[in-house]
């Protein structure tokens, strides 16, 4: 069951009190090059990213960030830095919500001046934690970015926040060591009723950095820990959104889209299957069907161990089985394979 917390509305977005869990991503062009965020904001919102983050690191961001919010109909945050005067004009120029980390921000009057601005437009403030910028003081006590000294570190900033009327929170507390971010956020949860956004920071390369997400993630949405997640790779950041999906799918907080199941190929195949899971995988990213397509190397493992699937294939020598909920319907040519699982999802009704 997942924890109950505080519901914080980002834009048009409800997270945290029961509401689904969120995926976001951030931008990686440069905030001032308008066409190309722009462009790969609208990327990220086919994919199903539903929370855009930005950086604003300059004045030349923060004027980009007003245009690009005029034509955008995601909820758009604003990731500030070092500098508390941009997260004020960010605020300005409509951000949803403001990411920044207390730890380098500035002085107590600077982000007492950022709350209660943030307050007065009822706009959202992430508090965002992470092994790198934590108070000196505390890395000193505790030897380093230790579990405690983030949890400290995310506590003391809250209570701060609070203390300068701003309420509408969200949270994260942030590692890139697995064991760490799962303890921390495990520590966190048990002393904040406001919402957890997860994440890996730096988690790494698509491979590796989904490895690392996935289980980090995964452990901790067992718990019922967490409202809106990122996964931080390094690339292209549709890939976050499509990692983040499958998370959220394995766990049973997502249900919508396609799941392909394959084997993982052996002796006995008779043809590559890779590259069929692969494509069938890829020209169904984006659809909001929701089925389970199998793609099999043989008789043994389709359509039995995948009689489960809403679809799917068992490859032989020289030809193929399709199969539907278990039952075979008929025998396709090897070279048929791919045009006909294609169009047995296209023509999907559920029955």
């Amino acid at each position: 069951m997942r924890k109950t917390t505080r519901q914080v509305k980002i834009g048009s977005i409800n997270i945290g009190n029961g509401a689904p869990v969120t995926i976001q991503s951030m931008t990686n062009t440069r905030t001032s090059d308008i066409d190309a965020t722009l462009e790969q904001i609208w990327a990220l919102q086919q994919a199903g990213c539903e929370l855009i983050r930005v950086a604003v690191p300059d004045q030349q961001a923060v004027k980009a960030f007003a245009a690009i919010k005029s034509k955008v109909n995601v909820p758009l945050i604003a990731d500030v830095h070092f500098n508390p005067q941009l997260a004020l004009k960010a605020l300005d120029a409509g951000a949803d919500k403001i990411r920044i980390n207390p730890g380098n921000i500035g002085k107590r009057t600077e982000l007492e001046a950022i709350a209660k601005k943030a307050v007065s437009f009822g706009i959202p403030i992430r508090i965002g934690v992470n092994s790198g910028s934590l108070e000196k003081e505390l890395l000193k006590r505790e030897g380093g970015p230790t579990v405690n000294a983030l949890v400290e570190s995310a506590v003391r900033n809250i209570r701060l926040m609070e203390d300068f009327g701003c309420e509408q929170l969200v949270v994260s507390i942030k590692s890139s060591d697995v064991l760490k971010t799962i303890s921390a956020y495990e520590a966190l949860s048990k002393k904040t009723h406001y919402p957890l956004h997860l994440g890996l920071t730096e988690a790494g390369p698509i491979k590796s950095g989904t490895i690392k997400s996935s289980v980090a993630m995964g452990v901790l949405l067992y718990q019922g820990i967490g409202d809106t997640l990122r996964v931080s790779l390094t690339g292209d950041p549709v890939e976050e959104v499509f990692v983040a999906q499958q998370i959220l799918k394995a766990m049973g907080l997502k249900s919508k889209g396609i799941t392909v199941i394959s084997c993982p190929t052996c002796g006995r195949c008779a043809i590559d299957i890779v590259p069929i899971a692969q494509k069938v995988e890829d020209h169904f990213r984006y659809t909001e069907k929701t089925l389970t397509v199998a793609v099999m190397g043989c008789e043994v493992n389709g359509p039995g161990e995948a009689r489960e699937a809403d679809i799917g294939i068992a490859c032989g020598k020289t030809s193929a089985v399709l199969f539907k909920k278990g039952e075979v319907l008929r025998k396709v040519r090897q070279e048929d394979i791919l045009t006909t699982l294609i169009h047995q999802v296209d023509t999907w009704d559920g029955s």
